[in-house]
């Protein structure tokens, strides 16, 4: 039988305190949660990319992501592990 793929509690909790202010609702030109046509133009570049746009900040075409997404207590790895939530629930 196929294994279940691990839960990623540290995402998903980073995602509920800090990333769904913006991802919930697409404030400020954020890729929503679950849209997979929006996460799927930025993933297509490469999960490193988008980590180190969470991480640095980054200004696009559609809008701008703050460094760590505004919350400068977290660590690169959460935040790592909130962008790979988020990409898991937008496919």
């Amino acid at each position: 039988a196929p294994q279940a793929a691990p839960a990623n509690a540290v995402g998903e909790g980073v995602y509920k305190k800090t990333c769904v202010m913006c991802h919930g609702s697409g404030v400020g030109g954020a890729p929503k949660v679950g849209d997979s046509a929006d996460w799927g133009a930025r993933a297509a570049k490469g999960i490193d990319q988008l980590h180190a746009h969470a991480i640095a900040g980054f200004t696009g075409e559609k809008g701008m992501m703050p460094p760590k997404g505004g919350n400068a207590a977290l660590s690169d790895d959460e935040v790592k592990a909130a962008v790979d939530y988020m990409v898991g629930k937008s496919k």
